[in-house]
């Protein structure tokens, strides 16, 4: 049978008793993380959220106590009372900020037995992540998904305190929704009480935060779930949390200036880390052209470098055929890297191919000159005008992708930042900003034969580039900007178009006609035409920012109850079937296949 707390409080956290405290009497409670018996004392180490306390039992101080202790096993949860005591000399652990003290216990309650968990609490047990998200409510007991959380509501708490003290109003919008699948599909909702219609999960408040900037609210501010039905990486999930906002009256640096200020604010009180601003800005053609993405890691150098033009009459018939053809030859110099074996540059290949690459031509830089199947394709004059161009020495490895100019770009780009983690260039204790900008407003999807937003139909273009909407809409920029951390873009937004002919302009070039536009969008019409300020937002990935400040390679970890990359959580089992007279109610049939018996 269990104890009950009776009158007992908790007078300290474990993990909050030091020397300080010496002397005095306290009252802690927690898990057994660790009992040892040394021939009559018994040592438990006592387990909150704040830390490990060590417990000494003595017999001959106080035997009930002392055979309590006797039974307690890990994770047993229990409560003491004793005296902060300093430990015997030779036993301090200056590791632990409790190491220094522990309690002389006198009275101690065994408040609830555990069965034996399926794996050890500590952080030296390598666990399969099906077993720790199967049994998450054990895996939150380790300390260091624990800081994870606790890093998580540090920087919660600190966005809102400093949104609050620029002016954003916290206001919730709506979670059921209409769906407008325009961005990536979305989670749908059945009514019961309107059969055969559905509410959409929100993928955003995006257009609830505009609806309140017409409203006049002028800045807004939302720590909000989202939902998206697409296929899962390390660091994305079905449901994920953004921090969302809106400012009416601004213009793009307004909205970049506040915002890194945010960021700044969250580094230094989460981290101590005090960042310079203002961040760096580059455009989106200048992040291609140097780094071959819109996301650059910034953290290394190992610029890429156009030499289309110096390629374009060369003997080797690939790069020759690419040039003459308007794609691009693009080439990365690896300096030190002519070290690589032969496998490893097949990886890179391959590595490359996963982004569309047909090939990946390399040199090593040797003392003898160039070393390489491409070598006897180049005139002398033209191995000395590449070696120039990309500042090549002797014991570097130069790549080269020859392919259209998003291939080309991508693959090359998305190789430099796996470079950058293979040779350690990318530390995880160095942090790099920066803004992109000018983002093209569309982009041709050639499945669908139309032009798709490149961020969402609500960006809009800059003033410069609006007469390009009528005569080459693929040429016009937007007034979007994405905040690139460590290669990752941790917040993206834009200024939002706040004319409704503008508006109704871009839904066309989106292949949206008005009865369609008007279905989907026609309460957000009809607002614009009631004296709509100018206005503009972003959104901050949480769960993302979060992951990158605790050093940790999943999002998974930042997350109390993830999803895994199936969509599933393992230990509700979600998601499972319904009844059928759910299903009715709802006016849902689902089909079985032939040669299957569950429901699919």
């Amino acid at each position: 049978m269990n104890d009950t707390l009776g009158s007992w409080k908790r007078s300290h956290y474990c993990g909050s008793v030091t020397a300080d405290q010496l002397g005095q009497d306290v009252c802690v409670m927690g898990w057994v993380q660790r009992r040892r018996d040394h021939g009559g004392l018994i040592f438990i180490d006592l387990r909150d959220r704040e830390g490990v306390l060590q417990l000494a039992l003595d017999p001959d101080r106080d035997p009930a106590a002392h055979q309590k202790a006797e039974a307690v096993r890990n994770e047993f949860v229990v409560a003491v009372i004793g005296k902060v005591s300093p430990r015997p000399d030779g036993t301090v652990n200056p590791k632990m900020k409790t190491g220094e003290v522990e309690i002389e216990v006198r009275e101690l309650k065994i408040l609830n037995r555990s069965e034996t968990p399926p794996f050890m609490l500590d952080e030296f047990t390598d666990v399969a992540e099906n077993i720790r998200l199967k049994y998450r409510y054990l895996d939150l007991r380790r300390a260091s998904v624990q800081s994870c959380l606790m890093l998580r509501h540090r920087v919660t708490r600190t966005v809102r305190a400093y949104l609050d003290e620029n002016g954003f109003l916290d206001i919730e919008t709506p979670v059921l929704t209409k769906s407008t699948p325009e961005g990536a599909r979305d989670y749908l909702v059945p009514s019961r009480v309107n059969n055969g219609q559905f509410y959409a999960l929100p993928q955003s408040p995006q257009l609830f935060k505009q609806l309140l900037m017409i409203s006049g609210y002028d800045r807004y501010a939302q720590i909000v779930k989202c939902f998206r039905d697409e296929d899962l990486r390390a660091d994305r999930q079905p449901e994920f949390t953004q921090i969302d906002c809106e400012m009416s009256f601004v213009d793009r640096e307004d909205v970049m200036t506040i915002m890194e200020g945010m960021i700044a604010r969250v580094f230094k009180e989460t981290r101590a880390i005090e960042l310079s601003l203002p961040m760096r800005r580059m455009t989106y053609a200048e992040a291609l052209d140097k780094y071959g993405v819109d996301n650059p890691d910034l953290r290394f150098d190992l610029e890429l470098v156009e030499i289309t033009a110096l390629v374009k009459s060369c003997g080797f018939k690939v790069f020759a055929e690419v040039a003459a053809g308007g794609g691009m030859v693009k080439a990365l110099n690896v300096k030190g890297g002519a070290g690589f074996s032969r496998k490893e540059l097949d990886e890179f290949t391959a590595f490359a191919a996963i982004y569309g690459a047909k090939g990946l031509a390399w040199v090593k830089m040797t003392a003898e000159g160039w070393q390489s199947p491409i070598a006897k394709f180049f005139k002398p004059e033209e191995l000395s005008a590449l070696e120039k161009a990309l500042q090549a020495e002797e014991g570097d490895l130069l790549l080269f992708v020859a392919d259209s100019a998003k291939v080309a770009n991508e693959s090359l780009g998305r190789l430099r930042q796996h470079l950058g983690q293979k040779l350690g260039l990318a530390s995880k204790e160095k942090y790099s900003f920066s803004w992109v900008t000018d983002f093209p407003m569309l982009e041709w999807d050639e499945e669908e034969k139309r032009h798709v937003a490149v961020h969402h139909p609500f960006t809009a273009p800059l003033d410069e580039d609006v007469a390009l909407l009528e005569t080459d809409p693929g040429k016009a920029r937007a007034k979007a900007y994405d905040l690139v951390l460590n290669g990752s873009e941790i917040g993206g937004g834009s200024i939002r178009i706040h004319d409704q002919a503008i508006q109704q302009k871009i839904f066309s070039l989106l292949g949206i006609g008005e009865e369609e536009a008007q279905e989907k969008f026609g309460f957000l019409l009809d607002a614009l035409s009631y004296g709509a300020p100018p206005h503009g937002g972003i959104a901050f990935g949480l769960d993302r920012l979060t992951m990158i400040l605790a050093g940790t390679d999943s999002i998974r970890d930042v997350i109390a109850f993830p999803k895994t990359q199936k969509a599933t959580c393992l230990l509700s089992e979600a998601p499972g079937v319904v009844a059928e007279k759910q299903l009715q109610e709802l006016g849902i049939r689902l089909r079985k296949p032939v040669n299957q018996g569950k429901r699919e």
